[in-house]
């Protein structure tokens, strides 16, 4: 990745940094589906510079990034967040300075406790009736091994827009819980259409960003 464009987000007393996350990241979304360069592939990716190291767990800066200067260009970020102009600041497309470290930032799968319990009484009825138990004995024995739902890493609420397509009228918000990996080294990869590493097929590790 050799060039960056950073955005800061600028909340107020009405409008909280969480609140201008999920609508700023929402927009960012949208506009690397648009420009998709295969199925939920994007190439641009996005870095958190400020991840865990302020009062916000994601900080308030994102960062896109592109092999291509055009790239960007190409995306006109400022466009897709014009609604939001007063409450970011986007800054001109730049190169990447010579001394960084490389991360990988990737999708952290976490399941809400609503599925996890629709798992736990799945599992619990095909045990019952393959053991002959009953169905409150399997549940007490799979309940030693119930997988928590807590999960610490710093997430961004944002709408499924296939949900939303395919049920209106159900809730479409889900928490995207995102995870960072230092490398040692720059990693050409897969990044999907959140920004974020993917792991590609015959690849062994996730793809990088560069991180100052």
């Amino acid at each position: 990745m050799n060039y960056y464009q950073e955005i800061t987000l600028l909340p107020d007393a009405d409008i909280s940094l969480g609140f201008l996350w999920q609508n700023v990241f929402q927009q960012v979304h949208i506009a690397l589906v648009e420009h998709k360069v295969d199925t939920n592939q994007s190439a641009v990716a996005v870095g958190f510079p400020d991840y865990r190291q302020a009062q916000f767990p994601l900080g308030s800066k994102l960062r896109l990034f592109a092999k291509e200067q055009a790239t960007l260009e190409k995306i006109a970020i400022n466009q897709w967040l014009a609604r939001l102009k007063d409450y970011v600041h986007i800054k001109g497309i730049k190169p990447v300075p010579s001394d960084v470290t490389y991360v990988s930032f990737v999708r952290k799968q976490v399941k809400s406790p609503e599925r996890i319990e629709r798992d736990m009484q799945q599992k619990s009825a095909l045990w019952a009736a393959k053991s002959g138990k009953s169905l409150a004995e399997c549940l007490i024995e799979l309940e030693k091994s119930k997988p928590t739902d807590l999960c610490r890493l710093p997430f961004i609420y944002l709408h499924s827009q296939q949900t939303k397509q395919r049920s209106p009228d159900k809730n479409s918000k889900f928490p995207l819980f995102i995870e960072m990996h230092p490398q040692s080294a720059s990693l050409d990869g897969v990044f999907d259409c959140y920004g974020l590493s993917a792991k590609a097929s015959g690849k062994p590790a996730f793809a990088t960003v560069p991180h100052f």
